[in-house]
């Protein structure tokens, strides 16, 4: 259907989602897609777990479960804030680009600073961001710097979890556990 970009995480469906794509990919070698996966949220959320032992291993399993032997984009899935400053943490997504596991590396961020400060890190190729109606701030104050250090962008949330695909309405339910309950003062 002309979809030739796909974004996943290792923790979508505990892999199942990369192993979809991988088996996309075998049944249909001619099809020239690029995926996107994100790695990081598998842990408890502090800044030690980022590792490069651990970065080997959560890309050692997305690439199986890609069936890729190089992952196109990886990205840090919105790890903890402290993250984005540490010199090491990118040393070590450099030395798996070295060593030819993954083709490029990005992050996926919860805030405009997060990302001011990612891109500080010249081999950053792509920014992951919550961009939508609801929150407009990335374009007024993040996409011009982005472009500025040749940084592809990933809109984050485009639809804001639903609320502008107009299905929902004000009598619309979620279940307890979904993300979107978050707000809802316990209707």
């Amino acid at each position: 259907s002309g979809v030739t970009f796909f974004d996943t995480a290792d923790v979508y469906g505990d892999g199942r989602s990369e192993r979809m794509i991988g088996r996309f990919r075998a049944e249909n070698p001619e099809v020239p897609i690029m995926v996107a996966t994100k790695m990081g949220r598998r842990v408890d959320q502090v800044p030690e777990n980022y590792t490069l032992q651990n970065f080997r291993a959560w890309t050692d399993r997305s690439r199986r479960n890609l069936g890729m032997d190089q992952l196109d984009l990886v990205q840090l899935h919105c790890p903890p804030t402290a993250v984005y400053a540490q010199d090491q943490i990118y040393d070590a997504l450099d030395q798996l680009v070295a060593d030819g596991v993954i083709a490029n590396y990005g992050v996926s961020v919860e805030t405009v600073d997060e990302a001011q400060r990612a891109i500080q890190y010249p081999a950053v190729q792509s920014v992951q961001i919550i961009f939508n109606l609801f929150r407009p701030r990335p374009a007024e104050t993040f996409f011009q710097h982005a472009a500025g250090r040749q940084v592809g962008i990933l809109a984050r949330v485009p639809l804001a979890s639903g609320l502008l695909t107009g299905k929902l309405t004000r009598d619309s339910t979620f279940p307890d556990d979904d993300h979107r309950t978050f707000n809802r003062d316990g209707e």
